[in-house]
């Protein structure tokens, strides 16, 4: 988790938000990594989970990432969550959760869906705190992201849940 927040803190000098992401091999070894690029490169899909898994699938020559693991600092959308089913990842570390628009049990849980072929492990809350901290404070300090547009991820606190009951 420590080298995806690695990855999440570069992502602002681009005004993108501060998520990272990085593939691990089978044996640990880091295989792919991303932060997200859609401020910088003008492209929706660049979130820093999907650039991790085309660079661990370029480093493979496959795309099946099967034996792999992905980590990310923010629990994956639905994009990525179908990205992550897709590629065959066998295990999905996430730190925060993200209320509004996650994809891996807060809002929808994609990838333990019974009616796909495949159902990653998930983990999640990993440096949690550190994870919410590097969004709450882009969103909360900097007044950036979204190139000076209204981003529905600023309204969102990151990291733990309320207790249920």
């Amino acid at each position: 988790m420590r080298r995806a927040l690695e990855e999440a803190a570069r992502a602002p000098e681009t005004g993108d938000v501060p998520v990272g992401a990085v593939v691990l091999g089978p044996r640990g070894e880091v295989l792919g990594r991303g932060r997200n690029e859609r401020e910088a490169t003008g492209d929706p899909t660049a979130h820093a989970e999907v650039l991790a898994l085309r660079e661990a699938a370029r480093a493979l020559g496959a795309w099946r990432l099967s034996g792999c693991t992905l980590v990310v600092t923010l629990e994956p959308c639905t994009m990525c969550a179908g990205a992550i089913v897709l590629s065959r990842v066998d295990r999905v570390v996430y730190g925060a959760a993200d209320e509004k628009a996650g994809a891996v049990g807060s809002l929808w849980d994609v990838v333990r869906d019974r009616r796909l072929n495949h159902r990653p492990e998930v983990v999640s809350g990993v440096l949690e705190r550190e994870c919410a901290a590097l969004l709450t404070e882009f969103f909360r300090g900097s007044g950036r992201g979204s190139g000076g547009r209204r981003d529905t991820r600023a309204d969102t606190d990151f990291g733990p849940r309320p207790p249920v009951g």
